[in-house]
């Protein structure tokens, strides 16, 4: 059993991603095995063959490039069968000419969706709302972006968060409100008093006060 299902909650931020064994439109997929030394945005979409699902699967699937030169692989997820995956996507291959180049998890017990909390009752009991999970490659939650069923998500800021969240891995920083690559990130605030009057004293460009200071890196 998996501790989160032992300790009866949905997995946070921080935590080790639950990992589960699943069939999908590639075959059957083990959620650590696929992520191994990759990041992973595992999504859910309430239904197939729906229209806000349908917009979003071709955001994913149109830049799915983008998402592979970050070293994160995709993959969805939906209370469905595999049949109704691969007709859906045959069916918005041939209307649209975008095919859903990655994996699509047929979760038809909901055992993925109630793991990670996408089943949330007071919303629905039998579809999935619209989650997104970061996952990187030690498999630890570093994001979770949760979207009510008529909202649709915004694949711009899933991009912009995955950046921040790689950048933020790389170097010792923060990134500010809006922030986009190439922008001034924050330096952490020290945390002594000599620190603090160390950094006053430098006077360098860009700070506001001692615990604000922003630099390009």
């Amino acid at each position: 059993m998996d501790s989160n299902d032992s300790l009866g909650r949905i997995p946070l931020i921080g935590d080790r991603a639950p990992d589960f064994k699943a069939k999908t439109t590639d075959g059957w997929l083990t959620l650590s095995e696929y992520g191994k030394d990759s990041w992973v945005l595992l999504f859910s979409h309430p239904a197939d063959f729906t229209p806000v699902c349908t917009t979003e699967m071709c955001g994913f699937a149109k830049r799915k490039d983008e998402f592979t030169a970050l070293n994160t692989k995709l993959l969805g997820l939906s209370i469905d069968s595999v049949y109704a995956h691969l007709g859906w996507i045959r069916n918005v291959y041939e209307r649209t000419g975008v095919l859903f180049n990655f994996p699509i998890i047929a979760d038809i017990n909901m055992h993925v969706a109630h793991l990670y909390g996408m089943v949330q009752p007071g919303v629905a009991s039998t579809v999935a709302v619209r989650a997104v999970f970061f996952i990187d490659p030690k498999q630890t939650i570093r994001l979770i972006m949760y979207y009510p069923l008529n909202v649709g998500r915004n694949m711009d800021e899933i991009i912009r968060a995955l950046k921040a969240l790689q950048l933020t891995d790389t170097v010792p920083v923060a990134t500010p409100l809006d922030w986009q690559p190439g922008d001034e990130v924050v330096i952490h605030a020290p945390e002594t008093l000599e620190g603090v009057q160390a950094r006053m004293e430098k006077k360098e460009e860009g700070l506001v006060d001692f615990y604000l200071l922003k630099k390009k890196i």
